[in-house]
């Protein structure tokens, strides 16, 4: 459902748009590229930290700090990141955050300690905080036509839902193989080509036009409260929820998050209008993302640990084992853009992807230290990551679908907020349950191998069984709240 324009934009001219146009299929690969490089960070650092803490010598409890860094400044800065893009240039935004994240990279594998290290890793957050909106945005603008959108969304889902397990794979390739530095480095290789395609495929810099000016107070709001609740969940995860950061990050999250609300409404140039957020299709698509991310994320870490250290997996045999997922999400992704998102729309795809992948975890929780893969993993993953795709293609596609020209960017940082705090909520949440459960089976026993072992495995499926319920709640939202076959374009 369109929304009216609260202000014009600047035309990029005629022949800029049949380029654009004649060339939209390259776009489409060149924000593929730039999505992937983003979402690969979120975990291709993830193995080779052991490696890293060896060579520069850093402690067990700071270790951390350089997954963190990077999810704080990403998951802070987004909304801004979209707002930027939306007032002064998509383009421009894009680029600027490209060559950053490209420069942060390289000093973060160069980095000589500690310190530089977890630096890079923040500043990688920022300028990836200036690219994922950017993707979105520019994918929604290039896409207009609804069949060629739903495509173009399917194949955007499918990177968006592959590229965590990418990421471990990679990163235990480059650990394993070369050094935990190329982990970083592989930004540069992604980065370059994607500049380059940059500048010969995607045309004009569309942005809001007159003296629209950055809400400074609702940036400051919206970083502060997303800066805590990324801090709390995440402090959550490493230490528990009972501990004064932890829910003192998230009830002050809470509280400036309220504040940030109630300043939209009187601001001049919100950072996010609040019309974005009160169609029913788009505040579906938010909840569908943030229960997906949750799930998608919080699973992973879990089955790595699983494999490593139940079934002793080497990182590289661990990131293989994710691709059967990978296969699934892009198999429904795709195929929902080419045919079925466009028959059946989201009322029926989002709440069906839900009810595939609580079914694909509920199939993870029997899992043992005896469980074959070919037989007991694959299988779940495969569906699992099924259902995933069936969510990803439509809830993105739905999530930008409407929103006036000015406001694309700030609905595309919309997403990527539900993505990034839902998978900081689950691995936060699902971590805690597991621990209890974990515990629960130890009290009262001498904790033998076995036995820890098969407490870790009842926490695992503990977990498993909560991402299933997750899934289970999103089936029932999402069907309520979307308003049925409704148009993607």
């Amino acid at each position: 459902m369109s929304e009216p324009a609260a202000a014009t934009t600047v035309d990029v001219g005629g022949a800029a748009a049949t380029a654009a146009a004649r060339h939209r299929w390259l776009v489409l690969a060149v924000i593929g590229l730039a999505q992937l490089m983003v979402i690969l960070d979120s975990t291709i650092v993830n193995i080779a930290l052991p490696s890293a803490q060896r060579s520069l010598g850093f402690s067990t409890g700071s270790r951390q700090w350089i997954v963190t860094a990077y999810a704080l400044a990403f998951g802070s800065l987004l909304l801004i990141g979209g707002r930027v893009g939306d007032l002064f240039g998509r383009k421009a935004t894009f680029v600027i955050g490209l060559a950053g994240f490209g420069l942060a990279s390289a000093a973060g594998g160069a980095a000589g300690g500690f310190d530089t290290l977890v630096t890079a890793r923040a500043l990688q957050g920022v300028f990836g905080a200036l690219v994922a909106p950017s993707c979105l945005a520019l994918l929604n603008t290039t896409f207009t036509d609804p069949r060629e959108r739903g495509k173009a969304f399917g194949v955007y889902g499918a990177i968006s839902g592959t590229g965590a397990a990418v990421g471990l794979l990679l990163g235990g390739l480059l650990t394993e193989y070369l050094s935990w530095r190329w982990c970083l480095y592989v930004n540069l290789v992604i980065a370059v080509p994607t500049l380059l395609g940059t500048a010969l495929f995607i045309r004009g810099n569309e942005r809001a036009a007159g003296r629209a000016r950055l809400d400074l107070p609702g940036s400051l709001l919206v970083s502060a409260a997303l800066f805590c609740l990324v801090y709390g969940f995440a402090n959550a995860q490493s230490h528990s929820w009972s501990t004064p950061l932890t829910w003192g990050a998230l009830l002050a999250g809470g509280v400036l998050l309220a504040v940030f609300a109630a300043w939209q409404t009187r601001a001049a140039n919100p950072v996010l209008p609040l019309r974005i957020l009160l169609d029913r299709d788009r505040g579906a698509s938010f909840i569908a993302l943030l229960i997906s991310g949750a799930g998608l994320f919080g699973v992973s870490l879990f089955l790595t640990f699983y494999l490593q250290q139940n079934l002793a997996y080497s990182p590289v045999q661990a990131g293989l084992a994710f691709l059967p997922m990978n296969g699934g999400i892009m198999i429904s992704a795709i195929g929902v853009g080419n045919a079925l998102l466009p028959r059946l729309g989201p009322r029926v795809l989002v709440p069906a992807g839900m009810a595939v992948a609580a079914a694909g975890l509920a199939l993870l929780t029997p899992l043992d230290a005896g469980s074959s893969y070919p037989l007991h993993i694959l299988p779940p993953l495969f569906v699992m990551g099924l259902g995933i795709g069936l969510i990803f293609a439509p809830a993105m596609s739905l999530g930008t679908a409407g929103v006036a020209p000015q406001d694309a960017g700030a609905a595309s940082a919309s997403i990527n907020v539900m993505q990034q705090v839902g998978g900081s909520l689950g691995i936060a949440v699902l971590s805690t349950l597991a621990a209890s459960a974990t515990a629960a089976r130890l009290s009262g026993h001498r904790p033998t191998p076995a036995l820890v072992a098969d407490a870790a495995l009842h926490g695992y499926a503990t977990a498993y069984w909560w991402a299933a319920g997750f899934f289970a709640v999103g089936v029932v939202v999402t069907a309520a709240l979307y308003r049925g076959r409704t148009a993607t374009g």
